[in-house]
């Protein structure tokens, strides 16, 4: 450093030293105190009761040490042990900052499922949805009912990242379309958001199709056009919206990308110019379907039958513009199902008189005989028409759709014989079947299975000779209950044990017995009485 350097760091130093300087002797000075004064108070012993003395005199007599607030005791750490028990280190739970915490998705709250809030959380997301998408097509109404119930119950979804519940609800929602319930799935998508992905705002695209609510999608799509990747939803709403140049430019990038099928292609062609194809031949009815497809079919003229396609395209024949017998058709396929309510197919049967004999109008006329009987309150009128009408039922497998219908108008009227053993089992096969349980006075093995198990008792009898009754005897005796499900419940997760449940049940059902028994013990075990009560009066009552 050169010596001009040199004196200007000097010349600081001294500087900010005097700066010091000054300033003490003005603290001083305002003190009322010589510089030799202040220089013993600093030398001077700590003030009486081993308190130190303020760095400013004043503050400190004017704020004593006894006055100053106390800080409160952490009550967190009151019972908190003086040692840990062990070395390991504990357990936290990570959430990347930004994605928030798991959402609560669900249609039906917890006081009316009887499920708790957590049937997800302790699950892996993928695992779920693999299971979900893997579950049997169920036959069984109880197990159908318990299936509708998990799917819909609010529950908060599995831990990790936040997109967890939105994958799964995802998931959910197709697996309600895929049952036929598309008002449940469309009520859930909603919920889960349209826009949390391109996934989620096609898959309410594709039930918007099939319910005929699509100027909702088309809409939103016309404000955000980012919402989806699939160029036939863009073509369909531009022209929908009028805007025909957008249309037929997207159209005509497509065609020349091939990022359409050729079978779609086609259809969109017709689609966008009618008057170039007026009486030309009907299309191709391609072999994978799709909601739109099946709307743009619609839209051409050239409408396709729903009973050769999936069963959620079965919900586009309930409307009124299809031919009652197309109606009549579609509801009983989503009423074996579960998908649609009960009422509404004993709508669709009274709604006229059938209009020719056979097949499904050989069920209206039975059931509108048995009906007009049951108004009249005759026993004799009720004997005679509700044997072909339970006959009917059971062609169609809609038994528990009657009984839930007509069970309590039918225990009102006396019967006797072969009619009273019928109105029996529509009892048994009816929510009221714990009451129906005084109605069963005989014997036999499987009448004393059948008066327990609606009762929630222990068989008395020998188990009957019927394998399935055999398997369900044993599952209300003294079965144990699956401990891998049980451990799945105590983990919090209820949900993934459900769905495992449902498969074992339809196993069992189908003939398994083994299955059968340890579905139906472990779903008494898990506190699911009502499903396990209702599934084997089902299963000794309807089985071949």
């Amino acid at each position: 450093m050169s010596n001009r350097g040199w004196a200007v760091c000097a010349a600081l130093i001294c500087s900010v030293s005097a700066s010091a300087l000054l300033a003490e002797s003005a603290e001083d000075r305002n003190l009322g105190r010589t510089p030799r004064q202040a220089s013993e108070a600093e030398q001077s012993p700590p003030a009486p009761g081993g308190q130190p003395l303020s760095v400013i005199d004043w503050l400190g007599a004017q704020s004593p040490p006894q006055n100053r607030p106390k800080r409160p005791p952490n009550p967190g750490r009151a019972d908190e042990p003086p040692v840990a028990d062990n070395a390991l280190a504990p357990e936290v739970q990570v959430t990347p900052l930004g994605d928030g915490a798991p959402r609560r998705i669900g249609l039906v709250p917890s006081s009316v499922t009887g499920l708790r809030g957590d049937i997800w959380m302790g699950s892996d997301t993928d695992a779920l949805i693999d299971r979900i998408r893997d579950l049997p097509d169920l036959h069984l109404p109880a197990a159908q009912a318990l299936l509708y119930t998990v799917l819909l119950a609010e529950a908060q979804a599995p831990q990790g990242e936040a997109r967890n519940g939105d994958l799964l609800a995802l998931a959910r929602g197709e697996k309600l379309m895929e049952l036929g319930a598309l008002d449940p799935a469309l009520s859930l998508i909603e919920q889960a958001g349209v826009t949390t992905s391109t996934a989620h705002f096609d898959l309410w695209m594709q039930l918007s199709l099939l319910t005929g609510t699509e100027h909702r999608v088309c809409e939103r799509l016309m404000k955000a056009p980012h919402l989806t990747r699939d160029y036939g939803t863009r073509i369909f709403c531009n022209a929908r919206a009028g805007n025909w140049e957008n249309a037929a430019l997207t159209f005509g990038s497509a065609q020349a990308l091939g990022l359409l099928p050729e079978e779609q292609l086609e259809l969109f062609d017709r689609f966008l110019n009618p008057d170039f194809y007026e009486g030309a031949e009907p299309l191709r009815v391609p072999r994978q379907m799709d909601p739109m497809t099946f709307r743009l079919f619609e839209t051409i003229g050239e409408p396709l039958p729903s009973r050769i396609l999936p069963r959620a395209y079965a919900v586009a024949d309930l409307r009124d513009i299809a031919g009652w017998k197309s109606q009549l058709e579609a509801a009983e396929r989503l009423t074996r199902a579960g998908a649609l309510p009960d009422n509404l197919l004993l709508g669709l049967y009274t709604d006229r008189q059938p209009a020719a004999s056979g097949g499904v109008w050989d069920r209206v006329a039975a059931l509108q005989r048995f009906e007009t009987a049951l108004r009249t309150s005759s026993p004799e009128a009720v004997a005679k028409t509700l044997p072909p009408a339970w006959e009917a039922m059971r062609e169609a497998s809609l038994e528990v759709a009657f009984a839930t219908l007509f069970a309590e108008p039918l225990s009102t009227i006396p019967l006797a014989g072969h009619a009273a053993i019928l109105a029996r089992d529509v009892a048994l096969l009816s929510p009221a079947y714990e009451a129906a349980a005084a109605r069963v006075i005989g014997r036999s093995p499987e009448d004393e299975l059948l008066r327990a198990v609606a009762r929630g008792d222990t068989p008395a009898g020998p188990a009957p000779d019927a394998p399935l009754a055999a398997a369900v005897h044993d599952a209300f005796t003294n079965s144990a209950p699956r401990a891998d499900l049980m451990a799945l419940a105590r983990d919090k997760e209820l949900g993934m044990a459900v769905l495992r449940l449902l498969s074992l049940l339809h196993d069992g059902a189908s003939g398994d017995t083994s299955a059968l028994r340890d579905a139906l013990a472990t779903l008494r075990a898990l506190g699911l009485e009502d499903t396990a009560r209702r599934a084997a009066l089902q299963i000794v009552l309807l089985q071949q």
